[in-house]
This record gives C-alpha cells, structure tokens and sequence, in this order.
C-alpha cells in the first residue's frame, strides 16, 4: 500500500496516515481518517482575538432539543452545531419492534390443582434400555478421523431443505433493515466522498486484522444505516465507523480485535471511552438489529444454487465490495439485487454467459428488472481503475483472490435482447 495524504472534497490535505496495527503495520504505512477530524468554525472568536467556549443553552450532551432547558438570551446565545442531532423521520429497522409477551398469573387454587395431579402420579419409575444397533458407517462428528481429511464442500442438494424458507426470510428482513437512500441530503457536515473515504478505511482495517469479509458488509450497514437516523458532525465520522466495525466483528469473528485496537487504528484521536459510548449509541439507534442481510449473504446463496468457478466467485466479491464505497446509486438497491447483478457482470466477463434461469426463478428477478442495477454496477467497475479510493483493489490483486481486479472488464454488455 502507497503512502498518501488524506483529502476532503476541496483538496486540502488533512493530516498524514500512521500504522494500522503496532505488531504488523503495513508497508508505507497507513493512517487515520484526517479528513473526519476537527470541526472547524464550531468556537466563537471573542473581542481580543482569542477563542472562548460556545454558550449552550442548558446541558445537552447529543443536541437534542429540549424544551424545558434553561433559557439564554438570545443577544448572548452563539449557535453551536450539535454533534448528534436525531432526524425528524425514524430509520427502516425502528419501527420494527417485538411485540411483548403478556404472562399469565397463576392462581393458588391452579397450583392445588396441579399439586395434586403430580401426587395422583405416584413414584417414577427407571426408564427402560433401549438397544440400538451402532451404524459404524455414518461420520460421527465425535470421529477425529475425519480431521485430517479435506473439508468437504456444502453442494446445493444438502441444504435444498431450507433454503427457499431462508431467502424468503432474509428477503422480508433487508426490506426492515435498508438505510435511507438520501440520507445524505440531511447531513450539514458529512458529504459522500468523507463517507467513500471512511468505507475504503475500513477496507484497509478488515485486512490488516484478517477479519471476514462479512464483517465489513455488517459495519457499513450499520455506517448508513446510523447516518440515516442522526446527522454527525465530520469530527465524529470515523468515530461512528469505527464503533460501527467493532460491533460488526463482536458479531460475526469469533475473537475480534480488542477495542484498545480500534482506538489504536483512528491513531488516537479517540479514547477507549469515547468509543464504547458511541457503540452503546449506535446499539439504541439501530434497535438492537443487527442482523442484517448483506449482498455476501446472497451470493453465497446463488453460488450453492449455480456452481460457477473460484474465479467468477472472486470477481462477484470484488463487484460487490465496489458497491460499498460509493452511497449514491447503490443506496437505492436492495442487497439481492445488487448480489444478482454482480453475478451477471462477473458471469459475462469470464464465461460470456447471462443471467441463468434457475437463478432468476430461485430470485424472482428478470434480466430486465435489473437492468438499472447492472448499468450503475457496470460503470463503477469500468471507473474502479481511476476511482480515488483504491482499497478493494488493491485487495483483490491477491491471489487468493485470483488477482480479479486486473481483468479488464467488457467494452460493453450484450446481455439484454
């Protein structure tokens, strides 16, 4: 990874990235998010030229208006703009609420009753033996002969079972849990290049600690889906990504990264206390919800109802990762979609094959319901080369991701008849 200097929309370098991690920083370094720090014009100037705490009126931690606040004149008030300030509208996952259950009282003369039935029982008695004959032939998962072997793949027939019943489940619930496409026109301080910017960070994070790629699809749903409830101010951006990717890795890795690591990566600009709050924050503000579908979900999926090659496989994680660096358009579209249309570019590109029937019976979705989608998807793939943000490009150069990134894609797409 090249070294840089973070910039924000106008062009002004920030500050210099430092090292992600302190047992294995990368090579050339990397650092925080300068961009997102430092909220400036947010202090009063006073008469001699020196800077003075703004007057709030009443104690406010996240700028909720309150009306019952202490009043300050208006003539001595200064506007201060709020770190977090809630929208007027609730987020998709809000309103979704389990219903409570109600408990029903027992009364002395039922526990007589059952009291009774107990006693008319009479003593237990030993359950009798039953001999069954052992089946030798059948893996028991107690058998650790079976540890040296190689893993077995999961085919498409073992879990036909369930999955329709999954995918219809997981269909209702990223309908529930789908950020605000213009979420970002109510944000006074945040555009959408400080968000690529923040995205495209923790590309670089999931990497360095090795952590599953389903992780960084659950922190940035949990990013925009954030965004799209409380507007924040730059200063608190990384802030709210950073509390966002520990909450995905507390649920998704089995030993996630300790979170005086998280503090580490922002390169200190945060504390560990600080970080903990705004995880507890985001927690309220999602409503506990976090399990949300991802476009990984989905591909996976399709790849055990149409086997493709590791090389498509790899291509559809690169196209769906591009997907998350740029909020507008890819806001608009749920997470099937935008999984369906990654398979098709990736399915074209290598193999010259469109969109295979028993996947769109298996999705619902025609060629032609997505072809918005694959427009948007196939113009980010052919501007990833020249895109600002080079993260997941540089990830898939790997080999273990059959280096994806450098094919060139389709001059066109002659999918649609």
């Amino acid at each position: 990874m090249s070294n840089y200097v973070l910039r924000d929309e106008n062009q002004e370098n920030i500050r210099p990235r430092k090292h992600l991690a302190s047992q294995h920083a990368p090579p050339g370094g990397r650092t925080a998010l300068g961009v997102l720090q430092g909220n400036r014009g947010l202090r009063a100037p006073s008469r001699g030229g020196k800077q003075q705490a703004p007057i709030l009126a009443g104690h406010n931690p996240f700028g909720i208006n309150d009306e019952n606040c202490d009043r300050i004149p208006a003539e001595k008030a200064v506007v201060k703009p709020s770190t977090f300030t809630i929208h007027v509208d609730e987020p998709d996952c809000a309103s979704y609420k389990k219903q409570a259950v109600v408990k029903k009282t027992v009364h002395d003369e039922h526990l007589k009753q059952l009291n009774s039935v107990v006693i008319s029982l009479g003593p237990r008695k030993p359950l009798a033996s039953i001999e069954l004959p052992m089946n030798v032939t059948v893996d028991s998962p107690m058998d650790m002969s079976i540890v040296a072997e190689e893993e077995k793949t999961v085919s498409s027939k073992e879990v036909q079972d369930y999955a329709e019943e999954i995918h219809t489940y997981i269909r209702e619930m990223e309908i529930k849990c789908k950020p605000k496409a213009g979420y970002m026109l109510k944000q006074p301080d945040i555009t959408n290049n400080m968000r690529a910017i923040l995205v495209d960070w923790l590309v670089e994070v999931g990497e360095e600690y090795k952590l599953q790629t389903e992780t960084l699809y659950l922190a940035v749903n949990y990013i925009d889906r954030f965004l799209s409830s409380m507007s924040v101010l730059r200063g608190k951006l990384q802030l709210v990504g950073t509390a966002a990717m520990l909450l995905a890795s507390k649920f998704e890795e089995i030993y996630p990264p300790e979170v005086a690591e998280f503090v580490y990566i922002t390169d200190d600009t945060y504390n560990k206390k600080q970080v903990l709050k705004m995880e507890h924050l985001v927690l309220k503000v999602l409503s506990f919800d976090l399990a949300a579908p991802t476009i990984l979900q989905y591909l996976n999926q399709y790849f055990r109802h149409q086997p493709v090659t590791k090389k498509v496989e790899s291509l559809c994680l690169y196209l769906g990762e591009l997907s998350l660096i740029d909020s507008d358009p890819f806001l608009r579209y749920l997470p099937s979609i935008i999984a369906a249309t990654a398979f098709i570019i990736a399915n074209y590109t290598v193999n010259e094959e469109p969109w295979p029937d028993s996947l769109a019976k298996f999705t619902g979705y025609s060629l032609e319901s997505l072809k918005p989608c694959i427009l948007d998807l196939y113009q980010t793939y052919l501007s990833a080369a020249t895109h600002q943000q080079q993260a997941v490009r540089e990830k898939y150069k790997n080999s273990k991701f059959q280096a994806v990134s450098t094919i060139e894609p389709p001059e066109s797409l002659s999918i649609f008849s």
